[in-house]
């Protein structure tokens, strides 16, 4: 038995880049001990049958099946995910099995509404074997845990080669007892894949390292890029740690090895393909998501100071959460300094693992700083991260032994080594009932709500039905009906017109070829999306519901809970009036129309509002007067616009359907630049009012022309503030 007096002695000499026992059981993780090459290192370390690791595992899977069971005692015996967003992998999952690529609903356009491709296919995998119904969703529930459980063993293995069996025994029980960690891995959500190619991409250059030659760590270096966008950057950060390994790290008698350089640039292979797929299948690099959620495309007009703003607020909160500074329980008190503590000494004390420092330190300030500008970021308990949680307890491990080697000496230091992140598990043990009883409620939540709503359509709705919807997840995977994403996670092109309010989405909608428009709508009226009321005021919904979905599942201390709703309506859709805003509401030869409100009439006339004020978004509204049903623009200062079709030489009316929201306003006209004179809108707070303006025919030159509104007093209060719902130019 080894006593303390040699175990501090052991520590003491690994900790001066010496050799422990630990690393020389394990085939020695010094550069001295690192005889033979990498693969004949790795095939020695995957021989071993470790007692401690498997214990390890099995506590991790443990823990994350009693999280299971707290969800079948809240849901009377029926497992739920807890979060939607876990039926959008499974529709997806399905789909794929079924020979439909990436097509959400059958025969629809590919999407990239699969955040996860490389899970997509694992699920995919799921069905092929059989699993349908709940069944994929245990099959899923089951692989996560199962990915976590490796991925427990795998920390344990982590710690133990960077530093010694302490801290890799640390480093697995406190992920073990990770609450967090524990919610993702029984969710069904990739989580469980995503911390295990995480983790074993960085063990793997650990064990490669000293070879200075990767084989295996590019090559799940691809997996992890293909599981995640945040995989992506810690796999791309490990790139940088590979090459300064390969071509910077040279001892006597190395040469350089580009061959070797060249494959560590494997995983780069990920994202090029990824994002060349998204370019040819839906024409744009960008994934669904990223259009929907992005806080440079979540409104209608991207300013860098709000953009600024937004991202730090997220970036302060992730920082909190990681910090042990929130409610949420998500890390004990002062964690991230810890964490920090743990790179700097690998950095300082551990040569050998400065480039890892290096690369984990860039990987989670990139990870942080890219989830940080989503507006989901801080949301259904900071999902995004969790799989990086056990190689942040690792580091956060070596940061206590580095305090416990500066607070103690002699007999007394290794008993700080084990008390420190003792104090640090008593933190998460007192926080593993929460998290357990947290599943469980969300949850039950998702059953009140989405559950129950797919499963009321699934029995009242024809089975020709198209359905709009917000949570596009439970509603699709087990309603059977035909789908439209409102929001546009999964159907192409409706998030940005989600983003610009209920205006633009109605235009979207009702572009839609007549069979392919819902006929029902299954939706709530808060964010995430466009709010739903103007579609009732309009009649565009029925405004008397189907039927309505009550949450009385009660909601936190805090007031929150994991839908944003109380309430969900299914109301029946009515397009009798669709288009009739187009209609010219003034005599003569329209030689060109500008539907404000409408993204492709928008976007084919040069539109851009010219907001006086940043900040203010130009969101877009919906009304109906008259029986005309028209989408529209809130307006401060003016706009500019592209007409075309023109007869040069000749007089044309400019004529604009508006409601000034006040007293009597003016604009002053521009054509092509040059001023024609002042316009005045008018006063007509409640309805809108059609105006007309005379441009004379000397300034129409060209057969198109620049229309530019603008406030006749430029940059003092008060502008032009009114409601804008087209513009017809007649000759």
């Amino acid at each position: 038995m080894t006593t303390t007096h040699e175990a501090d002695a052991s520590m003491t000499a690994q900790s001066d880049g010496g050799p422990t026992s630990d690393d020389a059981e394990v085939g020695a993780s010094t550069d001295r001990a690192a005889a033979g090459s990498g693969a004949g290192r790795l095939r020695r370390v995957l021989s071993r049958r470790d007692p401690i690791a498997w214990l390890l595992g099995a506590v991790a899977a443990l823990v994350a099946v009693v999280f299971v069971v707290v969800d079948l005692v809240w849901n009377q015996g029926t497992f739920i995910a807890p979060l939607d967003d876990v039926y959008i992998h499974l529709q997806y999952g399905k789909q794929l099995g079924s020979g439909e690529v990436f097509r959400f609903n059958p025969g629809d356009p590919i999407s990239t509404g699969a955040s996860s491709i490389l899970y997509s296919f694992v699920l995919a995998v799921g069905w092929l074997l059989g699993f349908s119904g709940n069944g994929l969703l245990g099959y899923a529930v089951t692989t996560g845990i199962a990915c976590t459980a490796f991925a427990t063993g795998l920390t344990y293995h982590l710690g133990r080669r960077l530093v010694g069996r302490a801290v890799g025994v640390w480093a697995g029980v406190l992920t073990a007892a990770s609450g967090p960690l524990m919610w993702g891995a029984a969710s069904g959500m990739e989580v469980g894949l995503t911390a295990l190619l995480a983790v074993a991409a960085v063990y793997l250059f650990v064990v490669e390292r000293p070879d200075g030659r990767f084989r295996w760590t590019p090559v799940v270096g691809v997996l992890l890029a293909l599981v995640r966008p945040e995989g992506m950057v810690l796999a791309i950060a490990l790139i940088g740690a590979m090459l300064w390994t390969t071509l910077g790290g040279r001892r006597a008698g190395e040469t350089r090895r580009p061959r070797a350089a060249l494959w560590a640039l494997l995983p780069l292979i990920a994202p090029i393909a990824q994002y060349l797929f998204y370019w040819i299948a839906t024409g744009t690099f960008s994934a669904n998501g990223v259009q929907s959620k992005s806080l440079m495309s979540d409104r209608p007009t991207f300013y860098i100071g709000d953009f600024v703003q937004r991202a730090t607020e997220n970036l302060r909160g992730a920082v909190g959460f990681f910090n042990g500074m929130s409610g949420q329980n998500y890390a004990f008190p002062g964690m991230l300094i810890v964490f920090v503590l743990g790179l700097a000494y690998l950095l300082v004390k551990h040569r050998r693992w400065r480039s890892l420092a290096v690369a984990l330190a860039v990987a989670f300030a990139g990870i942080v700083l890219s989830v940080s500008t989503l507006s989901t970021a801080l949301i259904h308990e900071l999902r995004y991260f969790q799989p990086f949680l056990p190689i942040y307890i690792v580091v956060t491990v070596i940061g206590l032994y580095a305090v416990s080697r500066l607070v103690a000496r002699g007999r007394f230091r290794q008993a700080a080594l084990h008390l420190l992140p003792a104090v640090a598990l008593l933190f998460s043990l007192m926080a593993l009932p929460q998290w357990a009883w947290r599943f469980g409620w969300e949850a039950a939540t998702i059953r009140d709500t989405n559950i129950s709503v797919a499963a009321w359509l699934r029995g009242n709705l024809p089975p020709d039905a198209v359905v709009g919807v917000k949570d596009v997840g439970a509603v699709a995977y087990y309603s059977e009906r035909k789908v439209v994403d409102t929001i546009g996670l999964t159907t192409n092109g409706f998030a940005e017109a989600s983003n610009h309010g209920p205006g633009a989405l109605y235009e979207k909608l009702r572009a839609m070829p007549e069979g392919e428009r819902p006929d029902y709508f299954a939706v709530y009226e808060q964010w995430p999306g466009a709010a739903m009321h103007s579609f009732v005021d309009t009649g565009v919904f029925s405004p008397h519901p189907e039927m309505t979905f009550e949450l009385n599942v009660p909601r936190d201390s805090s007031g929150w809970s994991i839908v944003p709703f109380d309430e969900l309506n299914v109301r029946k859709a009515n397009w009798s009036l669709a288009g009739t805003g187009d209609a010219p509401p003034v005599r003569g030869d329209v030689r060109d129309h500008v539907n404000v409100g409408s993204l492709d009439s928008e976007e084919a006339h040069g539109y851009a509002p010219q907001m006086e004020q940043p900040g203010v978004q130009p969101y877009t509204d919906l009304r109906r007067q008259e029986g005309v049903i028209d989408s529209s623009r809130y307006i401060l200062g003016g706009e500019t616009f592209r007409i075309g079709n023109l007869k040069p030489g000749e007089d044309a009316k400019l004529t604009s359907r508006v409601m000034v929201n006040g007293i009597e306003q003016f604009v002053r006209v521009r054509v092509d630049g040059r001023a024609v004179g002042v316009w005045d809108l008018g006063p007509n707070r409640d309805a809108w009012r059609t105006r007309s303006f005379d441009i004379p025919g000397e300034f129409v030159t060209r057969p198109d022309a620049e229309i530019t509104l603008e406030p006749v007093r430029p940059l003092l209060s008060p502008y032009p503030e009114y409601t804008s719902y087209g513009y017809w130019v007649t000759q």
